[in-house]
């Protein structure tokens, strides 16, 4: 073999080399990225999932689905209706516990509904949500969870009140943030 040939082959060699570094870094940043954007969402899905690309291509679908989404802040009208219809909802737990529950989870889809979030299943709402509050989230499911039970007479009066806990954050969340927060947060991520 002639020294230009060996040359070629090692500039080749190289190129090839470079490629699989950079790729390989891309995609150990971009696992990191959705990591640190998801948080514990990440470890759920991949959970579910059994697969870091499966999961990573999860999570940015729903990224996707939700820059499609017009969301909008509410309104100080809204938002003071909505606070007060929590308040009722929140008082009227001392009395009927197993109703509230209930209530505090068709709030929240009202207020999701208002400002923009798709509201069809349980599923399509903690999906996009997880993609602007994914710590709250977990809160969310849970108290979805605590309901299920509710409907099948298996909570608890300790169990339902969790489930208000973990609804107020998610609809405190949903009735102060406005756009602008969302899109400083988004770009804090990228």
């Amino acid at each position: 073999m002639n020294h230009p040939a060996i040359l070629i082959l090692i500039l080749i060699a190289a190129v090839i080399i470079a490629a699989a570094v950079a790729f390989s870094f891309a995609t150990r940043r971009r696992s990191r990225l959705l990591r640190e954007r998801f948080g514990p969402e990440y470890d759920r899905v991949l959970g579910l999932e059994k697969s870091v690309h499966r999961t990573e291509g999860v999570l940015e679908f729903r990224e996707k689905a939700r820059e499609t989404l017009h969301i909008r802040p509410l309104s100080r009208q809204d938002q003071e209706a909505f606070a007060n219809r929590w308040a009722e909802v929140q008082r009227d737990f001392v009395d009927d516990p197993r109703s509230t529950v209930l209530q505090a989870d068709q709030l929240i889809s009202q207020v999701m509904e208002q400002r923009g979030y798709p509201v069809a299943s349980f599923e399509q709402r903690a999906e996009i949500i997880s993609v602007d509050y994914p710590v709250v989230v977990q809160d969310y499911r849970a108290a979805h969870q605590i309901a299920d039970l509710h409907r099948r007479s298996q909570a608890t009066t300790e169990d339902l009140r969790k489930a208000m806990v973990h609804c107020r954050s998610l609809f405190d969340l949903l009735l102060n943030d406005s756009v602008s927060d969302i899109k400083i947060n988004k770009e804090a991520r990228a």
